[in-house]
Parts: structure tokens; C-alpha cells; sequence
């Protein structure tokens, strides 16, 4: 038994010991990482130029093998020409310039923190815009807070403010608070399947207060403010309580409608406004979009007429980052999901 307690009081030492070690290293390391990297860097990519060498690439696939010497050295000849035509046209000053279209991309979470890396691609952007560019959004969301989806609706406002077309595409969902991102483009484009809508609010809590009095457990909330609180967790509902969250959310369904019609005023709002939601071409006959496609689709037929850009923000991690990010954002996110769940509602 004593050799076992000291193996032991030796082994709780040792991971002590480097546990201390790890967290001085990482430490070291993520103040080092500060000081020498940017917060994050913007990356762009040329989908168009990508789309024509996986097309040459099936061409070729699809030639003879006896013949594919040929065709490379043609092709070779080609691009030659190609190149030398381009550069008689920049020396006469008349190389044809193409507008851009820029492609971004929006995955909603429900506290909608990708607005973060949003509101840098539309700075970005809106910095170097010209008159005949657009923007092309594909946008994917359940929705869910209000003032995280609020402001992003607001950022895709700058583009519209500034008189560039902005495309918003649907693959799979735009709802609630990703239809209120949609409705802000000029034109919305979304799957046959894809599910459209539900603009309504919500909220729900959980209320364990008779489980707490069962077991003589009193909680004590002191506000300062008729309704600081409306309803809580842990003690006793109100009557009207309820019905000053009732109304809270009644206002902001209002404003969430009255956004919408302002976006698109030829929508028949109250028929729409119900909380439901509804496929492509279910959304396309009652208006809420403006045509059935698909992003990939809608990208290749962009081609001809643009160039295309696709702009994305990448944050930067740290060491420390890395290292802890995938247990705390499980924990994180748990505690989110209550807390406005409970306490926010959601669009």
C-alpha cells in the first residue's frame, strides 16, 4: 500500500508538472503568434479560370490517346495566341474589360457570428467596386438571433446603398433570419427544393421553479426595472409576465414583416408572414423569390459576361486557438443555444 501511494503521489506530480510545461509553451507561443500575425487575411479565388482547366482536363480525357499529343500541342498553340493577342490589345489600349462578379459565401449559425467575416468580404469589397460589377451571395441559414441576423441584412444593405445588383442563391435553406438576409438582394434565386420563409419569431424557456420549491430551494431575482425580467428559469412566472414577452415578440414579428415588404413591396405580406416556410417553387408562386436555379448553375451561366471573383475571409487562429477550440466550442455552443433560447428571440 505504500509503494502505491507514493507511485501514485509520484505520477499526480509528473502530470502536474507537465501539464504546467504545455500550458507555459502554448502560452509562449500564441503571445509570439500575436505579434507576428494579422488577425486574419482575405482570400480570393478565380472559379471561372478553375471551371476551364477542369474542362480542358475532361476534353482531353474525352480524346483518343493516339491523338492526345496533338491536341496538347494545338492547345499549346492556342493559348500562345491567345497570350499574344491580349498583349497587342493592352499595347493598342484596347484590351476589352470585363466586369466582375464577386461570389460570397454565408453560412448562418444560429448566433450568426460568421457576420463577423461577412462585413470584411462587403468592406473589401465595396473598396474596389466599379460601376457594371455585382455581388453574388450563396446564402445557407435556419435563421436565428435577431440582432445577429439584423445586422447582417444590414451589411448586405451597403451593397444595395452603393447601386451595386446583388444576387442572393439558395441551395438549401433560407429561413427566418436567413430569408431576412435574402430579401435585401435584388433578385433572389433558390433550388426547387430548397426551403423559403418562415418568418415568424421565437422563443421558449424552460421553467424548473416547482421542481426547486418541491425541494424547499428558494431563489431570490432582484430587478431594477417593471421589466428588466420577464419571465425567468428558476422562480415563479407571472401572468403578466408572460404577456409582456408575448408582446415583445409580437413587436418584433412586426418589424421582421415590416422589413420584408419594404425589401420586396410587391409581396402580399400577411399571406406570408405565418411562420411557415416553403420549397422553391412553392416560394416562387407566392413571390417570396424571383426564379428557380441553383448556384452552380447560376455561376456557369455568369461566365461569359464576367469575371468572377470569389472573396472569402479567413480568420487566423493561434495555437492556443487550435488547441482548445473543438472541446470549449461544444460547450459554448450548448450555453448559447439555452441562453437565447430562453432569453432571446429568435427569427
Amino acid at each position: 500500500m505504500g509503494f502505491t501511494a507514493e507511485y501514485g503521489l509520484f505520477l499526480a506530480k509528473s502530470v502536474t508538472v507537465l501539464v504546467v510545461i504545455v500550458a507555459l509553451v502554448l502560452f509562449i507561443v500564441n503571445q509570439r503568434g500575436k505579434t507576428k500575425q494579422s488577425p486574419g487575411e482575405l482570400l480570393i479565388r478565380e472559379p471561372g479560370k478553375e471551371f476551364e482547366q477542369l474542362q480542358k482536363r475532361l476534353e482531353l480525357a474525352l480524346v483518343e490517346p493516339s491523338a492526345q499529343k496533338q491536341w496538347r500541342k494545338t492547345e499549346k498553340q492556342n493559348e500562345k495566341a491567345r497570350i499574344k493577342e491580349r498583349k497587342a490589345e493592352a499595347k493598342a489600349g484596347t484590351t476589352p474589360t470585363k466586369p466582375v462578379l464577386y461570389l460570397l459565401n454565408f453560412k448562418g449559425s444560429m448566433d450568426a457570428h460568421e457576420v463577423e467575416t461577412l462585413r470584411k468580404e462587403v468592406s473589401a469589397v465595396l473598396s474596389v467596386a466599379k460601376p457594371g460589377d455585382e455581388v453574388l451571395l450563396k446564402l445557407e441559414s435556419p435563421g436565428g438571433v435577431v440582432h445577429g441576423y439584423g445586422l447582417a441584412a444590414s451589411q448586405l444593405q451597403r451593397i444595395r446603398d452603393q447601386g451595386i445588383t446583388l444576387t442572393a442563391v439558395v441551395d438549401k435553406v433560407a429561413a427566418s433570419g436567413g430569408y431576412m438576409m435574402a430579401c435585401v438582394a435584388n433578385h433572389i434565386v433558390a433550388a426547387p427544393f430548397s426551403i423559403i420563409g418562415s418568418i415568424g419569431v421565437v422563443a421558449q424557456i424552460p421553467n424548473i421553479h416547482r421542481l426547486l420549491k418541491k425541494n424547499d430551494i428558494d431563489v431570490e431575482l432582484h430587478t431594477a426595472g417593471q421589466y428588466k425580467r420577464t419571465l425567468t428559469m428558476l422562480g415563479e412566472n407571472s401572468e403578466e409576465g408572460r404577456e409582456k414577452f408575448r408582446q415583445d415578440l409580437d413587436e418584433t414579428h412586426q418589424l421582421f414583416k415590416s422589413f420584408v415588404a419594404q425589401m420586396r413591396p410587391s409581396l402580399d405580406i400577411n399571406s406570408v408572414a405565418t411562420g411557415e416556410h416553403w420549397y422553391g417553387k412553392q416560394a416562387l408562386e407566392k413571390g417570396l423569390i424571383d426564379e428557380i436555379s441553383t448556384s452552380d448553375a447560376l455561376i456557369i451561366s455568369k461566365m461569359q459576361q464576367f469575371r468572377l471573383l470569389s472573396i472569402s475571409y479567413a480568420h487566423r487562429k493561434t495555437l492556443v486557438e487550435r488547441f482548445t477550440q473543438s472541446g470549449a466550442s461544444v460547450v459554448e455552443k450548448a450555453v448559447l443555444k439555452l441562453w437565447q433560447r430562453g432569453q432571446k428571440p429568435l427569427l
